[in-house]
């Protein structure tokens, strides 16, 4: 496929109030971003993703947009945006942001003038209808939140009929169909383009187009109560016929008049339907995150996590691009969720980073994971504050389940596991901020921070930068074929990356056991030279050591 800038990026998502604090507001800051990007430079990173940092009442962390083309005063300042982008492009930094064209906040202009009348210009920007015969919602559609008594429709007086909001009650959904709506959302990711945005991050993007008719869903009520008769059906508003014809018309109004990056969040997605919508010649958007790793429910074997990498990466075979995460703001920690983040922390951290930075496809950074930062374990609900993990405890209190299974069962998936303060040193709030944060610090930012990470012989955002730096060095890992060796073995991952100049073999130890080496044949007869290693001091396995220690990982160059 035709080569671009963001196949060689390496991003760092900044969830910006939780990252750094200047004010002692409690509430990260784009002054805090700035005074950190000589850090994200050393580490290696080349291109920022922006979480919403748009002005909003935060009813959703910024993912509620009261004002598309203003920065939230909490964070600082419009033109405190753009010094903090022309500093960051003058250090070879990129930047995107993260967009919502699913829905705004109630509080946005349009919205408000929306529900003054049914003939109002704004009415068709949201998703109204008239109530039943009964006075009943327009379909048995539950929202995603768990609000209330967990429909989809919100009943406004003012002109007695209903709008639909998949999120929030304060969270309408905007109504793609209609073409003035269209226009004001092409003309506003311009605006941000024209200012030197390299690009987008398309929250919840196969959601735009809603099905026709907007019929009542199938599947039984939602568990834990059934949502008092509500249907939360995720995949009812999801890759509904006509949104890549929604997506492409977006991509010839607006993407495609610039060289910017767009990276769509597309749930209840799998493979098998991804290729419509990052296929180049499709010309939607160039790359997607998927669920069937990093924030599916369900832990996933070592195979299970070879075949998931097997089947997305076949898709580059078809003029298509890839991206390798394992965590962001909507998911679990990392090391807490897929390595052990207790006794083997440290090379459990870097092995699941040198997965990341070695598969074919753009790698992603969530802030923290460079110093191995851990899920959080809050020991009451009013210290957890992401809308998913609040609504559905106190839906499962009602139906009568016991406070502490409750919490129990929700603490491990919890959003906020990623959304705790970056832990900057030992110091009080973990060097965060000055006044009390917007949300608890995890308890371990004594143990792990950045500057003790930095100050250990052993730190994880060291070994970040020496796999990114080898990472933008190895035409193999960016340009090269991929192919994985020991398929079916349930602890090692073995692949070889290989292009008409290099040839890299990488190898992991996905488990807490010592695991007999083993090579396939065809390994046998080549000279090998040990690149990189998270066992420093170790002797090279591919020297005929007999077993693999717990959580290792190596990278290997054929050198004959």
């Amino acid at each position: 496929m035709e080569k671009r800038w963001w196949q060689e990026a390496v991003v760092y998502q900044i969830y910006c109030k939780s990252f750094c604090d200047t004010n002692g507001d409690g509430i990260g800051d784009l002054r805090g971003v700035r005074s950190k990007l000589p850090m994200l430079k050393e580490l290696g990173i080349n291109c920022i993703w922006f979480n919403p940092i748009y002005r909003s009442p935060q009813v959703d962390n910024g993912y509620d947009i009261s004002d598309y083309q203003d920065i939230d005063p909490t964070y600082g300042t419009l033109d405190e945006f753009r010094e903090l982008l022309a500093e960051a492009h003058t250090m070879g930094i990129r930047v995107i942001m993260d967009l919502v064209l699913n829905h705004t906040s109630n509080q946005h202009r349009w919205f408000q003038e929306s529900r003054k009348s049914k003939d109002n210009p704004y009415r068709n920007y949201y998703i109204w209808r008239a109530p039943k015969e009964d006075g009943k919602e327009p379909n048995n559609w539950g929202n995603y939140f768990y609000e209330g008594k967990g429909s989809a429709w919100q009943f406004d007086e003012l002109t007695g009929e209903y709008y639909l909001h998949n999120y929030s009650w304060q969270m309408p959904d905007v109504n793609w169909e209609y073409e003035p709506l269209r226009q004001e959302m092409y003309r506003m990711m311009r605006w941000w383009l024209d200012m030197g945005v390299d690009g987008f991050r398309l929250d919840a993007i196969n959601r735009l187009k809603k099905p026709e008719g907007l019929p009542d869903s199938k599947k039984p009520p939602a568990p834990p109560v059934g949502i008092y008769g509500y249907v939360v059906d995720r995949a009812i508003c999801t890759n509904v016929p006509g949104i890549h014809e929604l997506l492409r018309n977006i991509n010839k109004n607006v993407w495609s008049k610039y060289d910017c990056m767009t990276v769509g969040e597309c749930g209840n997605l799998s493979s098998d339907g991804a290729l419509d919508y990052i296929s180049q010649g499709n010309k939607e958007i160039d790359m997607l995150f998927h669920f069937e790793i990093g924030k599916n429910p369900d832990i996933i074997t070592v195979r299970e996590y070879k075949q998931t990498q097997q089947r997305w990466i076949d898709l580059m075979k078809h003029n298509a691009w890839i991206t390798q995460f394992l965590t962001n703001h909507d998911s679990p920690r990392q090391v807490s969720r897929f390595g052990n983040d207790r006794e083997y922390r440290v090379p459990s951290a870097k092995l699941l980073a040198t997965l990341t930075h070695t598969m074919p496809g753009t790698p992603f950074v969530y802030q923290g994971e460079e110093i191995g930062m851990t899920n959080v374990y809050f020991d009451t609900i009013e210290d957890y504050n992401e809308r998913y993990t609040v609504g559905k405890y106190w839906t499962m209190i009602e139906a009568g389940e016991d406070p502490e299974t409750a919490l129990g069962k929700l603490r491990d998936m919890s959003r906020d596991n990623a959304r705790t303060p970056y832990q900057w040193s030992d110091d009080e709030n973990a060097g965060f901020s000055t006044g009390k944060p917007w949300i608890r610090v995890n308890p371990r930012y004594r143990e792990i921070n950045y500057r003790a990470d930095r100050d250990s012989k052993d730190s994880i955002f060291d070994y970040y930068k020496r796999l990114i730096a080898l990472r933008l060095s190895c035409p193999a890992i960016i340009d090269g074929d991929f192919r994985f060796l020991l398929m079916d073995h349930p602890q090692i991952v073995m692949y070889l990356r290989s292009c008409a100049r290099q040839t890299l073999l990488v190898a992991v130890n996905f488990s807490d056991d010592e695991v007999p080496v083993q090579f396939p044949e065809e390994l046998d007869g080549f000279v090998w030279e040990r690149l990189l290693t998270n066992l420093d001091g170790s002797t090279p396995v591919m020297d005929r050591r007999d077993v693999w220690m717990p959580w290792e990982a190596e990278i290997y160059q054929m050198i004959g």
